[in-house]
């Protein structure tokens, strides 16, 4: 074999897809070196004498001495075992992956020699091919004797399997379980005429859960709820406050909409052509804006206001700021409020008077809490200080 530049190392690697160093021995992996292998096996073994996934791993560590010893440079071979998951699917596959990873990082191969019990070649083939070159694989599988009686007590450990791994007796047995009771039910009420559609429903029902991996949402839902801890007070209030003021926003949009249909029934004459509802656009306008704009303008200081709580808590000196436009949208009210008034009625001095005064009376306003802003942020300096601080060393960090 023609030798190349690049230094051969090798990786001899055992997988256990459904987890059972874990399940059986309460083995974390991934496990790297001879020694914690070795180790491994041993307690493997010792839980659960007929179990594959350990003669697996004393033929890696076989394989691993025998080209320690015929290799120049025996810190160029290493021995791992990864596992997934005793559920399977794709969440075995990604925590194989994950784990794969790990290894390579600490001893980066250039191929591997995979080593596995013959049950998963076809789905841990492609997941390690992806990542490094496989040079060879070796199965172990367990020889048994033809007997009668050894072929009886590898019947009864499957049994047990699929009585005791709930990956396969939700399947061969929760299901027959359903139709039994459902059989009985029907039964009880005279109703056996049925069990063709009620058989139907179920398998129907089956495939829809599994298909559609409803089962695997429902798991992760209950996991998050089991594992879920409310955030800090401050959080709970701005997210409420958020949510509030979304509302208070979209019921005021409603309000606006109702109110425009009701003055476009109400025009005379009514408009047919696109430019008669253009002429009557700044009207239908008016009609909204100054329904909506109450609970609007509400809607958004509530929200600020929830914001603002969530900043004082965290002495976040952007306070302040929040503040001044929370006074902003505040008086924003009365302006739009009146510019709707003079789309409505444009015809009417007073209205248009209302509009300018409230335009005159808003700006120094805006001043005013402004420059009272500024100096209670210059009189509670040493409040927000601490906070500041910490967002300049997190900034000269990035």
């Amino acid at each position: 074999m023609q030798k190349t530049g690049r230094e051969e190392r090798v990786l001899i690697l055992c997988v256990d897809r459904d987890d059972d160093l874990g399940a059986k021995a309460e083995i974390k992996t991934p496990l790297l070196g001879r020694k914690e292998n070795l180790k491994a096996a041993v307690d493997l073994a010792l839980h659960d004498p007929e179990e594959p996934d350990a003669n697996a791993i004393f033929e890696a560590v076989r394989i691993y001495d025998r080209l320690s010893r015929e290799a120049e440079a025996p810190e160029n071979c290493q021995i791992a075992t990864i596992a997934g998951s005793e559920l399977g699917d794709v969440g075995a596959d990604r925590k194989l992956v994950s784990q794969l990873t790990d290894v390579l990082e600490i001893f980066p191969a250039s191929d591997v020699i995979l080593v596995t019990d013959g049950y998963s070649d076809e789905a841990v083939l492609p997941l390690i091919e992806s990542r490094v070159p496989i040079t060879s694989v070796r199965r172990v599988v367990m020889k048994h004797s033809k007997s009668i009686e050894e072929t009886a007590a590898l019947f009864s450990r499957y049994l047990r399997m699929i009585i005791d791994n709930p990956r396969y007796s939700r399947i061969i047995l929760g299901l027959p379980g359903i139709l039994l009771i459902l059989l009985s039910i029907l039964y009880v009420f005279n109703l056996l005429v049925y069990t063709g559609i009620a058989l139907l429903i179920v398998f129907g029902a089956v495939l829809l859960i599994r298909g559609f991996g409803i089962d695997r949402g429902a798991r992760g839902l209950y996991h998050w709820i089991r594992e879920y801890s409310p955030p800090p007070l401050p959080v709970q209030v701005a997210g409420f406050s958020a949510v509030a003021g979304v509302l208070l926003v979209l019921v005021g949009c409603y309000l606006g909409g109702v109110s425009a249909i009701t003055a476009a029934t109400e025009l005379v004459p009514p408009p047919v052509e696109l430019g008669q509802w253009l002429s009557y656009l700044p009207i239908l306008t008016g009609h909204f804006v100054s329904e909506s704009i109450l609970l609007i303008v509400t809607g958004l200081c509530v929200l600020l206001s929830g914001r603002a709580i969530r900043l004082f808590f965290e002495r976040d000196s952007r306070l302040w700021r929040t503040i001044v436009v929370v006074v902003v949208v505040a008086w924003s009210w009365a302006i739009f409020y009146q510019a709707a008034q003079v789309l409505i009625f444009p015809q009417e001095p007073p209205v248009t008077t209302t509009l300018v005064f409230a335009i005159i009376i808003g700006i120094p306003l805006v001043v005013g809490i402004v420059f009272i802003a500024y100096l209670l942020r210059k009189r509670y300096a040493a409040f927000f200080k601490e906070k500041e601080e910490e967002v300049e060393e997190t900034r000269k960090e990035e």
